[in-house]
């Protein structure tokens, strides 16, 4: 007789009325689970209501820190699944660009971005968050000191408690150091430099008057107008792409590179208080955080079109480019120093450079010791390109 493996231990069928019960205790207890690994595990879907923002920039249509703040609102809608749009303006379209933050806190804009450089007469220690001494750190490292060393306390400090406006600010992209602008010749030391009319901005404005120029502060988009019709005879704005873009290339071809007057910048995100924390706080995470997640992007564009434009004024607009002496920065220096004296008699001001000292003394002396030498590697194997 031939068996088969577990036969034996094989069941008699069920009844149709024996299945059709199993099969509502099944869906009963699927639906019970269901309920429970929503409740514990399954994402929480936002219900905020779509909010609409108004936003302006401080630069021009074209302008590539435009398209810079055009990214950061890019990620805010991504990242809010479209339930925050903002409507961003360009430079003048709703109100000047040295009228930015007062038209935030008053609720005439709801945002804005924007540089602490544009309304540091308010109180000086503003130009520290972008414009300030160079003690040694770059601007990668000051912004990590906004997040990591104080810095963005401080700031709450300055904007809310001591000049009681009704705002919050956040702080995106590191610039790359700002030249020292153009000029009608190649400009070789200092004396060249005397009784020069120059348009800078900030903090730069007294250390560049310290070194014997009469500075006037006006917005980018007044500057060559004002070169022009010669109520300045020189100027800086901000990188090649931008100088290019509003056509300094078109009005002088001596560009000098490299400066201390600007050396370490970043921008600034501004939004009404009030209408801030009316938010979700989903929602205020994001405005804040979407200014960290733009920072690549920001940066990344930067070193991809400041470099091209660099080369397009050389090879196609017949611009001089020319490093910056090193007298002419050690003098830069020297002018910080003096300019430092006065300032820091105010308490507040003193008490910002302090922490920023603090943690430039640590952070880029790690930098400083361990970085490897860049230039040597790079003139190995692109040689005869630099001559400095």
């Amino acid at each position: 007789m031939i068996t088969f493996k577990g036969r034996r231990n094989r069941k008699t069928p069920k009844s149709n009325e024996e299945i059709d019960t199993g099969r509502r205790c099944l869906l009963k207890s699927a639906a019970v689970a269901a309920v429970g690994s929503t409740a514990l595990g399954f994402p929480h879907i936002s219900k905020a209501q779509t909010t609409t923002l108004k936003m302006q920039t401080a630069y021009g249509a074209n302008d590539v820190y435009t398209e810079m703040a055009r990214q950061y609102v890019d990620r805010v809608e991504a990242m809010s699944g479209g339930k925050i749009k903002i409507t961003l303006y360009t430079s003048g379209a709703v109100v000047k660009t040295f009228q930015l933050q007062e038209a935030v806190h008053k609720g005439v804009l709801d945002g804005a971005h924007t540089v602490t450089a544009y309304w540091y007469s308010k109180h000086k220690a503003a130009s520290l968050f972008g414009t300030g001494p160079i003690f040694g750190a770059n601007a990668q490292q000051l912004l990590a000191w906004i997040h990591r060393g104080g810095g963005k306390e401080l700031y709450r400090e300055l904007v809310q408690d001591i000049l009681k406006l009704n705002l919050v600010g956040f702080f995106t992209y590191p610039f790359p150091t700002q030249p020292l602008g153009w000029f009608k010749e190649e400009i070789k030391n200092t004396e060249q430099l005397k009784n020069l009319k120059y348009r800078t901005v900030g903090l730069a404005a007294d250390v560049m008057q310290e070194m014997g120029l009469e500075v006037l502060q006006l917005p980018g988009d007044g500057i060559i107008p004002a070169f022009e019709r010669g109520a300045i005879d020189a100027f800086e704005y901000a990188n090649p792409t931008s100088d290019r873009q509003f056509g300094a290339q078109k009005v002088s071809k001596f560009y000098m590179m490299g400066s201390y007057h600007q050396a370490a910048e970043f921008f600034e995100i501004i939004f009404n208080k009030d209408v801030f924390e009316s938010l979700p706080k989903e929602h205020q995470a994001i405005l804040e955080y979407a200014a960290d997640a733009v920072n690549i992007s920001n940066y990344s564009l930067a070193l991809e079109r400041h470099s091209k434009d660099l080369e397009l004024l050389i090879k196609e607009d017949g611009v001089n480019v020319y490093r910056t002496p090193q007298s002419i920065m050690d003098e830069q220096l020297k002018s910080w120093d003096k300019v430092l004296v006065d300032l820091m008699k105010d308490p507040f001001f003193k008490k910002v450079v302090d922490s920023q000292k603090e943690w430039i003394e640590r952070v880029a002396f790690y930098d400083l010791i361990n970085t490897a030498d860049f230039k040597r590697a790079y003139m190995h194997y692109f040689p005869g390109k630099i001559d400095f």
